[in-house]
């Protein structure tokens, strides 16, 4: 069922958790900066690159109410649809790529029970890049309706850090925060079989609103 809310909370912005170790100290550089600029031109020579990655970061950890759409299975991520592809066991991979331009809050594709949490070390190749396979990554598996579907959140380049909100054993709604990729990155949902996907190769993508799968 999709969660109701009012305009007001759906145009509500707030940051995302796990931003604090890189947005703190970037926000109080800025703001110690900006304060002295008053009293010296070096410091506001600083003051003008701070602020403005302060303002940078704070767009980046953004992190928008939604109002979570209808669908068996919904984008856990928002960015665009870098490949669609078969797998052996009769699944088909939906990956997602997220630029340092996207919302980075990853959201729980389906209603059901996270019955695994596993983070694989690797590294940290572009995640549009094929090697990307073998990047840093945290490999969810739910319990759903659906029977159990897989979800991974790829580190990139920039991306050294993937912050899972939930642990194991947890009950979430579809739609729900589950975690967050610092910078540019990729999500994959491995739809079940005999589900096909309703999204191409191209198309964009919102966590929480975008349908992947066709009736």
């Amino acid at each position: 069922m999709p969660h109701s809310q009012s305009s007001a909370q759906r145009g509500r912005v707030r940051l995302a958790r796990g931003a604090s170790p890189w947005l703190l100290p970037t926000v109080a550089t800025a703001a110690v900066s900006l304060a002295r600029s008053r009293r010296s031109g070096r410091w506001a020579a600083v003051a003008v690159p701070t602020t403005a990655l302060a303002a940078g970061m704070l767009w980046f950890f953004r992190d928008p109410e939604r109002e979570i759409a209808q669908g068996r299975v919904i984008s856990p991520a928002d960015g665009v649809v870098q490949s669609i592809m078969p797998w052996k066991d009769g699944r088909t991979r939906v990956a997602i790529f997220m630029s340092p331009l996207n919302v980075h809050v990853n959201r729980a594709p389906l209603a059901g029970t996270v019955t695994s949490v596993e983070h694989i070390p690797g590294g940290f190749v572009p995640a549009f890049n094929k090697e990307s396979e073998n990047n840093e990554r945290v490999v969810w598996h739910f319990d759903t309706e659906l029977g159990d579907i897989e979800m991974v959140q790829i580190a990139g380049a920039v991306a050294r850090r993937i912050v899972p909100y939930v642990p194991q054993g947890t009950k979430v709604e579809q739609g729900e925060r589950i975690g967050l990729i610092r910078f540019g990155s990729r999500v994959d949902v491995y739809l079940p079989e005999g589900v096909e996907a309703a999204v191409e190769v191209g198309q964009a993508t919102t966590a929480g609103v975008t349908r992947l799968d066709r009736d």
